[in-house]
């Protein structure tokens, strides 16, 4: 089974949308994975999803409630197969502070482009997220059933 990370800024909006979503569509699919999500900052450590995100994701069908803030440890580069960054300052956060043996688990999870903070916008923020994130993780959940059968 899969350990999956995602991880953005304050693990408030786009990190537990993404562990959100992709825990519901590897149930749909069948695909077996353990998918957890992290914050580079300590900002909202313990707090629930931002009630935005929580709205626009449930009308999707994806329930972030019981999701709760948490910050990247060093344990995680050891514990996850995966390691997943929004944006590519998390990237490069994430690359500083990972053991040289545990970074080739990083990567973005939209190849080439950051998955935009929607913190400070408006409804088309969370939908354009949910979006990206949809997307990006039916990808992810098709590479990693390829690699396993």
């Amino acid at each position: 089974m899969k350990r999956i990370l995602f991880v953005c800024t304050g693990n408030i909006c786009r990190s537990p949308t993404a562990e959100g979503v992709l825990r519901h569509l590897s149930r749909e699919l069948g695909v077996e994975v353990h998918v957890e999500s992290a914050g580079t900052h300590d900002y909202h450590v313990g707090n629930p999803v931002d009630e935005r995100a929580q709205k626009h994701a449930k009308e999707r069908g994806y329930d972030l409630s019981a999701q709760r803030a948490r910050q990247v440890r060093k344990r995680d580069f050891e514990e996850f197969d995966l390691i997943v960054a929004m944006d590519r300052g998390h990237l490069e956060l994430l690359q500083r502070h990972c053991p040289a043996q545990h970074r080739p688990k990083l990567r973005m999870l939209v190849r080439g482009h950051d998955v935009p903070d929607p913190y400070y916008g408006g409804p088309e923020e969370f939908e354009q997220v949910l979006d990206m994130v949809e997307a990006a993780c039916l990808g992810l959940l098709h590479e990693i059933r390829s690699a396993t059968s």
